[in-house]
């Protein structure tokens, strides 16, 4: 059995992968503080400004390494570079969780796996220099995933809503933004996967259709019954600005693609069996 270590599986992306996973591989995570881990045996802990990787690794001697690290920048991108180091000396691959910001100086059309990279801002650029990183080694050795948007039912966009209407709080929207967007569900699907069929290279994992941003918070907020939201709507431009990533090379089978109508649909579905 393939044995799997999620550096962040402690964080939201990274608990949904382990749930995902950990049926099917021999699957270990890491997380730094949270006490509901403690007790899992799967599970160690792991301060990335502290160190202590290499141990972990050493000890687990995953065939794959998925990274959902979040936290300080510099300590980031200082973890990455040795991960990089370690897959390429050792019989391990990484799974690199990236984002649609390794495009967000381009405005003006969604963007495709093998685009040009460029961003405005520093969370995109520490991407683009891990992506950057791994791009040097072979292919078989390495994921890029890059994510957009990600809701669920639990998910921190769609928690940050709901507070927002219960403070009586206005949400902020980008009325000029069109975007794409997936759901944690499909998107823990869309990496078991890659994972099982031993795919490698650059995959966008957003919905296949565009929404614009203002447009898919309302249908949000409609789903979840909210009678009384309101709206800061902001405009960072005058045009219509693209953050959208879409697949061209790296296509997964349709009954892994999804559009944002059924990104909508998932939050309705798992509300309702709550």
């Amino acid at each position: 059995m393939k044995r799997i270590l999620i550096l962040g599986g402690s964080g939201y992306i990274g608990e949904i992968l382990y749930k995902e996973l950990c049926s099917y591989f021999d699957t270990y995570a890491t997380y730094c503080s949270s006490r509901s881990h403690k007790l899992n045996q799967h599970y160690y802990q792991y301060n990335m400004e502290e160190g202590g990787l290499e141990t972990i690794l050493k000890e687990v001697k995953p065939k794959l390494i998925i990274s959902a690290l979040r936290g300080n920048f510099k300590s980031q991108l200082e973890e990455h570079e040795f991960l990089i180091d370690f897959v390429k000396n050792n019989n391990s691959r990484l799974l690199f969780l990236s984002s649609a910001n390794v495009f967000d100086a381009f405005h003006h059309y969604p963007s495709y796996e093998y685009d040009k990279t460029l961003s405005e801002s520093i969370y995109g650029r520490l991407k683009i220099r891990v992506e950057n990183g791994l791009l040097r080694l072979p292919t078989a050795k390495y994921v890029i995933a890059r994510l957009p948007m990600i809701f669920g039912q639990h998910s921190p966009r769609v928690r940050e809503i709901d507070w927002a209407v219960q403070q009586q709080i206005p949400i902020e929207v980008f009325p000029n933004s069109v975007i794409n967007v997936n759901s944690d569900r499909k998107l823990a699907q869309q990496i078991h996967f890659i994972i099982n069929q031993q795919l490698s290279g650059i995959f966008h994992l957003g919905s296949k259709d565009l929404v614009g941003h203002f447009e898919f918070i309302k249908a949000i907020v409609e789903r979840r019954n909210h009678k009384k939201a309101s709206y800061k709507q902001v405009f960072t431009s005058n045009e219509i600005r693209y953050l959208a990533t879409l697949p061209k090379e790296n296509r997964l089978p349709a009954h892994l693609q999804i559009n944002y109508n059924e990104v909508l649909d998932d939050l309705d579905l798992i509300r309702k069996i709550i």
